[in-house]
Order: structure tokens, then C-alpha cells, then sequence
């Protein structure tokens, strides 16, 4: 893979277009980072902020999907700069 930098939000729009929240349709992060032409550490470092902001998940078996509230983040389509606060640490970790 190549070095090319690959932003949060690409990130979480590519994996919104490969992955469902209500039907739990799941992507491998190699797949992701395959698709974007991106370092798979890279790809997983962004994955682990978007999951920190409840807009993606990932499981024990490094499959991602999109959460709903991810879909419904990108429905927003601002072309502004948003920040989100990491969401208090859960007890699913």
C-alpha cells in the first residue's frame, strides 16, 4: 500500500458505503484500507477515533461496520470541519 495520507472522513465514508449499521454487514480493515489505498495502521488508528466517537465499530475478529449514528453523521453532508468528543469510555470494552 502506498503512504498516501487518508483523512478521518474518508475513512468513515468509505466504510459507510461498505458496511450496513442495522443489517451489522461488516468489512475486514484490510479490505478498508485496500479500498483507499491506505496503510492498514492508518486506516485502524482512524477507525479507533471514529469508534471512540461512537460513529464506528469493530470487533475482536477486526471486522468494522458503520454505527447508525456514523450514517446519520454523513447524512449531515456539512462541508464545515466538526469536532467530536470522544464519547465517555462504555462498558463494551
Amino acid at each position: 500500500p502506498s503512504n498516501m495520507s487518508v483523512t478521518r472522513r474518508t475513512v468513515l465514508e468509505r466504510l459507510a458505503a461498505v458496511s450496513d449499521a442495522e443489517r451489522q454487514k461488516t468489512t475486514t480493515i484490510e479490505a478498508l484500507a485496500s479500498t483507499l489505498g491506505a496503510d492498514e495502521h492508518a486506516v485502524e488508528a482512524h477507525l479507533n477515533g471514529l469508534e471512540a466517537c461512537e460513529l464506528a465499530r469493530t470487533n475482536p475478529e477486526g471486522r468494522a461496520r458503520v454505527t447508525i449514528t456514523g450514517e446519520e453523521f454523513l447524512e449531515l453532508d456539512t462541508d464545515e470541519m466538526v469536532l467530536i468528543d470522544s464519547a465517555t469510555p462504555n462498558s463494551e470494552r
